[in-house]
């Protein structure tokens, strides 16, 4: 079964300090190097769609392991480390209005690649429906604050992003790879980490598949109709809990809990239903992409496929940590600049020596890997 990846983390105001930004960008960019030497760029993407990967890569250039500043300076230090290297792949997008930047980026990255047209578009539309998918999609009560792309030179890319919740203080984690998505709305993401489990409307996972395919013909029925399923959902009407309650007063010393949720319908865009409906839209991906199609338009879908016509769509919440040289807060320790500057040298010297064709750096820090996953079994 495929996994849906997201990662909870907790929101940290300030910045990363000057001197430590700089030997993040000098020791992600080596890193960065030899992965590509070993593995090439598309595989190089494989590993930073992981979230395991990610979060592994962010502690070691300092970050501890829950914070939400381990995404924003983590893919922003690893763009500008791939601005210094020719390594077949770029970085567009970032955190707040540099978010805002990545189609632009996307088309200066590919014209630097030399891909055809028709791949600045097919990355641009992805890049579009990753951001509209975790926004809209997936209700989970975080909304993007940051999106960042990489891109390799044969046109592949993973997209890493970031919704805040400011009421939980929590932030939440989105990735994504080219190479493992069969359409963008059934179980798209890259791989699973996280923290906290909640009640979630997930749209994109598989047991959502008939909400998804009765959204597409309620939207097709006219925007009367469904007008019409949406305000009978909002009269009031009496609870089951009602009628049990009375039938508890025979009992009146028994406790009783039950289960239950609550889902807010929000206010309906009629506008983009009816935009919606004059589209025609094939697919349940189609639908997504009209603009206008927002939380509200796609939670009252859902409700009146459940609650009408009894296809349920998923409310299960898609949801491992390491440290090297200490965390940017001091937790759980300081920074060790020398051990973090003794690794950056390590590393090119490393990468120099197989430019000339002496690999034996190479093959110890492969081995000092076995080693450490072998001393993990134990």
């Amino acid at each position: 079964m495929k996994k849906a990846g997201i990662a909870d983390l907790v929101l940290h105001g300030g910045y990363a300090p000057q001197w430590l930004v700089k030997r993040m960008i000098n020791l992600s960019k080596n890193i960065f190097s030899i992965i590509v030497d070993e593995c090439g760029p598309s595989q190089a993407l494989v590993r930073l769609s992981s979230p395991i990967f990610f979060q592994a890569f962010s502690n070691v250039l300092g970050f501890d392991w829950n914070s939400s500043g381990s995404t924003t300076v983590t893919c922003n230090t690893l763009k500008q480390g791939l601005k210094e290297v020719d390594l077949g792949i770029k970085g567009a997008g970032g955190k707040g209005k540099y978010s805002r930047m990545a189609k632009g980026e996307i088309g200066e990255i590919c014209h630097e690649f030399e891909l055809p047209e028709e791949d600045v578009k097919r990355i641009r539309y992805a890049s579009k429906m990753a951001a509209k998918v975790d926004n809209t999609a997936i209700q989970d009560g975080h909304q993007l604050y940051h999106h960042a792309i990489f891109i390799s030179n044969d046109g592949d890319w993973t997209v890493v992003q970031q919704g805040m919740n400011p009421d939980k203080k929590m932030a939440r984690r989105y990735h994504w790879l080219s190479k493992d998505i069969k359409d963008f709305v059934d179980e798209p993401h890259q791989g699973i980490v996280g923290e906290r489990i909640q009640k979630v409307l997930n749209m994109t996972a598989h047991e959502s598949k008939e909400a998804r395919e009765i959204s597409v013909e309620i939207i097709g029925d006219g925007v009367n109709r469904f007008r019409r399923l949406y305000d009978s959902l909002r009269t009031n009407q009496k609870l089951i809990t009602e009628w049990i309650n009375k039938k508890d007063d025979i009992i009146p010393d028994v406790e009783r809990n039950y289960d239950s949720y609550s889902v807010k319908l929000g206010r309906m865009n009629w506008k983009a239903v009816e935009k919606a409906w004059k589209l025609e839209p094939q697919n349940y991906e189609d639908l997504l992409a009209v603009e206008g199609v927002g939380p509200a338009t796609i939670r009252g879908l859902a409700l009146v496929s459940e609650l009408i016509y009894g296809n349920a769509p998923s409310w299960k919440d898609p949801v491992k940590y390491s440290f090297a040289y200490g965390g940017k807060d001091g937790v759980p320790f300081p920074v060790d600049r020398k051990a973090m500057d003794f690794s950056i040298n390590l590393l090119e010297e490393a990468i120099n020596r197989a430019k000339l064709g002496d690999r034996e750096k190479y093959s110890s820090l492969r081995h000092l890997a076995d080693w450490r996953r072998k001393m993990e079994e134990i």
